[in-house]
């Protein structure tokens, strides 16, 4: 009997020592992770590993009850917000995760008002503004900038979409948003639609995917196919398959990426009136659907989602504008180091 006694100590010890050392390896690789992102620019999401990505999803779960009751983990800390492209979501989700979190922004949205207008210099506004901030958050309508500014910068800069190249804060809900509604990503039939060409979301969206296991459709005109560098990046990484027609996949997938036909970034107006309004999502659209098709849109929308279609259990771009200001949340405190 004592022996049995004996065993059974040594087994609960074992146990315990194990669960030990599982908590100090997790412990110890949450610190290496986010010792990985204290100071870094975002400039891109190719950047990136899977496991990078993953941390900052986890970390974004994290920051959910911070977000409904707000927190003090950034106070003193000021984030500037230069944009120099007109936005609504993404700056006002920058500035409201910094709030969230304790922190205070500075900024302006629109360059107009700023001495860009008297010919100032990129260069040299981002190393004045680095005189009055922590970090930085930069839109800039030409492609490279990000990548730019960071070269001159002391602080972190974080790309909030640089032309019609990427958006990889964007990229990073959109996952987000794909994990908390189908519970993962690996597995999913996802396809991207609209314009492929100009928009920025989905450049950074198919860099991301490619480090899942996803089939990946990818639906536009063919003058607004995917950017040949986008394909040649993932192809040998995800499963591709292109088409013009929506009709033809509509059934079997699992997530319906929409996005607006550009028409800033047309240099033709009358390429543009060509495709505008090619592609409609709408309630005959979801009768051929799958019940648990998640419908996502990085919006603005013009009229490639239907009204009508806002009030189904599919349409989940509203939730994705929330799951925007959790994601910020995350990669400001990573990046200034508050996130232990």
């Amino acid at each position: 009997m004592a022996v049995i006694y004996l065993q059974e100590f040594l087994l609960q010890e074992t146990f315990l020592s194990i669960k030990s050392v599982i908590y100090q390896l997790t412990t110890f690789l949450s610190l290496v992770f986010s010792l990985r992102f204290k100071g870094r620019d975002i400039i891109s999401i190719e950047d990136f590993s899977r496991e990078e990505i993953n941390y900052i999803l986890k970390s974004s779960h994290a920051m959910e009850p911070l977000a409904a009751k707000s927190s003090d983990m950034l106070k003193g800390k000021i984030l500037a917000t230069l944009f120099f492209e007109p936005s609504t979501r993404t700056r006002l989700s920058f500035e409201a995760a910094m709030l969230k979190l304790g922190g205070s922004t500075i900024g302006f949205a629109e360059a107009e008002i700023t001495s860009v207008r008297k010919g100032e210099n990129l260069a040299d506004t981002i190393r004045t503004v680095e005189n009055y901030a922590d970090i930085i958050a930069l839109r800039h309508p030409l492609e490279g900038a990000a990548k730019l500014a960071a070269e001159f910068s002391k602080l972190p800069i974080l790309n909030a979409g640089s032309g019609a190249e990427e958006h990889p804060t964007q990229a990073l809900m959109d996952l987000y948003t794909l994990q908390k509604e189908k519970g993962k990503i690996d597995g999913l039939k996802i396809a991207l639609v609209g314009d492929l060409r100009y928009g920025r979301t989905v450049h950074s969206l198919a860099y991301a995917l490619s480090l899942y296991n996803i089939e990946l459709h990818l639906i536009s005109p063919e003058t607004l196919r995917m950017r040949h560098e986008v394909i040649r990046a993932i192809k040998n990484k995800v499963s591709i398959k292109e088409d013009t027609n929506l009709d033809n996949i509509i059934p079997q997938i699992d997530v319906l990426y929409v996005t607006r036909i550009q028409k800033e970034r047309f240099p033709d107006p009358a390429e543009y009136a060509k495709v505008k309004g090619i592609y409609r999502i709408d309630l005959k659209t979801l009768k051929r659907a799958k019940k648990d098709l998640v419908i996502l849109h990085p919006l603005p929308r013009i009229d490639e989602i239907a009204y009508e279609v806002d009030n189904t259990p599919q349409a989940r771009y509203f939730q994705q504008v929330w799951n925007g200001i959790v994601v910020r949340m995350a990669l400001l405190a990573l990046v200034l180091g508050a996130v232990k």
